[in-house]
């Protein structure tokens, strides 16, 4: 499972260091494609077989799902990780992701995503008031009874001693 929180910079060329502990559960190669909300996803290969199966499962006769398709395929690439942990991300999906310095590489359970750090930084802090204010009464509980306030507060303590420190809120 990949999850965790990682910045590196992306230098002038495109490579991008890939977090010691994402390497191993990637593999040599794995697939990176433009992702939703400005990001760019990144797949294990076993996982984008699973992904391919489910894209080819959708029906070719409705617009959005070729679109989709489209979306996702045209801009796929196999990454190979280097000697040095990096890999190389094509100009296309660069722009796509607005990766120019400082990156933003996250793991999201079967995949990664990576972000440019402003565009991180603004959708953290947007979906945390947006949880916390559609949520601020709501029984909806996480684990061990803590609540949508419980963790806001939580996560503006950790800011503020600087545990967390690319959410912004």
């Amino acid at each position: 499972m990949l999850m965790g929180e990682f910045t590196h910079t992306i230098d002038s060329k495109g490579r991008l260091i890939i977090p010691a502990k994402f390497r191993e559960q990637l593999g040599a190669h794995f697939i990176v494609t433009r992702g939703l909300d400005g990001c760019l996803f990144g797949y294990p290969l076993n996982e984008w077989a699973i992904l391919e199966q489910k894209l080819k499962a959708l029906p070719l006769t409705k617009r959005d799902a070729r679109a989709f398709v489209r979306f996702l395929y045209s801009a796929a690439t196999d990454c190979e990780i280097d000697k040095q942990g990096r890999i190389n991300i094509p100009i296309t999906l660069r722009t796509h992701a607005s990766l120019e310095k400082k990156c933003v590489i996250v793991g999201v359970s079967n995949r990664l995503e990576i972000w440019s750090a402003e565009r991180w930084n603004k959708f953290t802090s947007e979906t945390a008031r947006r949880v916390l204010n559609e949520n601020k009464d709501s029984t909806l509980w996480f684990t061990d009874g803590i609540t949508f306030t419980d963790m806001y507060d939580m996560l503006r303590y950790r800011m503020k001693f600087g545990e967390a420190e690319t959410l912004c809120i």
